[in-house]
């Protein structure tokens, strides 16, 4: 928050001058804007501010409004010199050790803030037909969307976490008859999905259905053989009726469990069937129809959306009387928004965005703020194994979210599906990602948490406390409460020391500890959890360099303890931000 602290500074002065008619030809009703920078030559201070654009107002050159504002900024935490249109900023050293001492103080809830002030937040994501495993496109969703709703927690927002269960089309009763299908053939009949390319459509052939079936026969022996004795070349309404809901019930368990696995909590399952049964669907239509939004065309039932932003009418209800996608579609946010949300964001794939003008159009008939809809749109991504990409998909055999994470892990495969922006294409290196080199983003992040811890326990072992390779919590937090109980001043020893490169990068890493507050703020803003990793990658980088050239247990002692409360500061930083994206921060690697 720096940037914008001394971006405030010089804003507040320049308001002050206008007001006393002491900026030239200045008014009130000049409508100026003010930008802060980190300058690229760092001789010329920490950051800058570029008031050039006051000139046109002021009828002054650059250099002399930089000279003129300056002269009024009055602080004793920073030094100021001016450079053409730029007021250059230096930070004085009590500055860096309130940093350090507020680190301390708030410890992982250090960049929390109310930027969101409680604003009711309903976020859907992954959302995915329960038909199957989970594809690794699924996986970039689940990591986005969770690190996002975490991001948001920290910054004052209520988030309500939603998964859309599309459990009432079609797809249901495809995959009952794929299951039946393979119940048959462990009951020994001889029988395989239809061989023609545009048949097998109707069908699952994914292998994953096979402990499916197993696991029926092993719970319903009876049932199973009932349904081998009355096969006879077509299947059953009511074996494939039940066979239908089996299969839906043991894929969405399925699917939880990995979620749980992957760190992604969901406050709530909301199914698509629902909406049916309890006859939302219905009214919603009724509803439109009040409105005087819908009209009958070609034997199909249309809703008007083109008046309201979208590129032409939908179809609402088909010739045959069967509910387009659409319809459950609207009537599942229009009970988000009866539930009271303000704003209501899903993250979607690249291939929906067609869905968000008529959704918006919807909503608007519905006597709410189109605006009230936020949908990121998701780019796919490409897996890449031994230097080949890995097709992907359900019907045929494939890489699965599970298989992924089994070979990867957890923390690797999240942190790589959250780096790069949403709306950019991912590719995802498999060796890479398993790798335990610098090279590997998240090795790189968690070696500089295990770093950083290491040298704390060295501190216990080879300096406060000798004992025989081991620390016990006693002595642990006997550090802790020694770092946490030193003051500001106590810090001052870190600029008193011979060597100018030292002072140089602790200064640098305090600065990026610091920038940690604006990172937070801008992910939450922006919806950019993309940005934590590499806000993560940049902190790694600059404590990796602290540890190279900086000793931590000197013989002075009081520069030993500033050095190591420090390094206590970095692992707080490094912790607070793998937890938003709910990546382990290891103690030891």
């Amino acid at each position: 928050m720096l940037k914008e602290y001394f971006l405030e500074q010089v804003k507040t002065t320049v308001e002050n001058l206008i007001q006393n008619c002491q900026l030239g030809q200045m008014t009130v009703d000049d409508n100026f804007s003010l930008s802060a920078e980190v300058p690229k030559n760092q001789t010329f201070g920490d950051f800058a501010v570029n008031v050039s654009s006051l000139a046109r107002y002021a009828k002054l050159s650059p250099a002399s409004i930089a000279e003129i504002i300056s002269k009024n900024i009055k602080d004793d935490k920073f030094e100021i010199c001016t450079a053409a249109g730029f007021i250059n900023f230096k930070i004085k050293n009590i500055f860096f050790n309130d940093i350090i001492k507020e680190i301390l103080d708030k410890k992982l809830d250090y960049a929390k803030n109310n930027k969101g002030k409680n604003q009711k937040i309903i976020l859907e994501y992954v959302s995915a037909n329960p038909t199957g495993p989970f594809h690794i496109g699924h996986g970039r969703w689940a990591a986005m969307g969770s690190a996002l709703a975490n991001i948001m927690k920290y910054s004052g927002y209520q988030v309500y976490q939603e998964f859309y269960i599309n459990d009432a089309g079609s797809q249901i009763q495809k995959l009952g008859k794929s299951l039946y299908i393979r119940i048959l053939q462990q009951l020994n009949v001889d029988i395989d999905f239809p061989q023609d390319e545009e048949e097998a459509k109707n069908f699952y052939t994914g292998e994953y259905l096979i402990p499916v079936a197993k696991e029926f026969i092993s719970e319903e022996k009876q049932l199973a053989e009932k349904i081998k004795e009355e096969y006879k070349g077509t299947f059953d309404e009511d074996n494939l009726k039940y066979l239908s809901k089996y299969a839906r019930l043991k894929m969405l368990a399925s699917q939880k469990k990995l979620l749980e696995n992957f760190h992604t909590h969901f406050d709530n399952y909301f199914s698509e069937l629902t909406l049916h049964e309890s006859s939302q669907v219905e009214n919603c239509i009724k509803k439109l129809n009040s409105l005087g939004v819908l009209y009958e065309k070609d034997g199909a039932l249309w809703f008007a959306s083109s008046k309201y932003g979208d590129d032409q009418d939908r179809v609402i209800k088909k010739s045959d009387g069967a509910y387009t996608y659409l319809t459950a579609d609207i009537a599942y946010h229009y009970n988000k928004l009866q539930r009271g949300f303000d704003k209501l964001i899903n993250i979607w794939g690249a291939d929906h965005h067609g869905y968000i003008p008529r959704m918006k159009a919807a909503i608007e008939v519905l006597g709410y703020n189109p605006n009230s809809l936020e949908v990121l749109l998701g780019q796919l991504v490409n897996l890449v194994m031994n230097g080949e990409q890995v097709r992907m998909g359900k019907r045929t055999k494939m890489i699965t979210l599970d298989e992924l994470i089994e070979d990867v892990g957890v923390d690797a495969t999240r942190y790589w599906m959250i780096m790069r922006s949403i709306d950019t294409t991912l590719d995802f290196d498999i060796d890479l990602a398993k790798s335990k080199t610098d090279e590997n983003p998240v090795f790189y992040v968690q070696y500089a948490h295990a770093r950083a811890c290491s040298i704390l326990r060295h501190a216990v072992q080879e300096k406060i406390n000798i004992i025989d390779n081991t620390i016990s919590t006693s002595e642990k937090i006997q550090l802790d409460e020694k770092i946490y109980s030193m003051k500001p001043e106590d810090f001052n020893v870190l600029w008193t020391c011979d060597n100018e490169q030292t002072i140089d990068i602790t200064r640098k890493i305090i600065l990026k500890m610091e920038e940690y507050k604006s990172v937070i703020q801008m992910a939450a803003h922006n919806r950019t959890p993309y940005l934590l990793t590499k806000y993560l990658q940049e902190l790694s980088a600059v404590f990796h360099q602290f540890y190279t050239f900086s000793k931590v247990l000197v013989e002075d002692e009081n520069l030993m303890y500033a050095r190591l409360a420090l390094v206590k500061a970095v692992t707080i930083i490094l912790k607070s931000a793998l937890n938003l994206i709910a990546v382990d921060a290891p103690e030891k690697m």
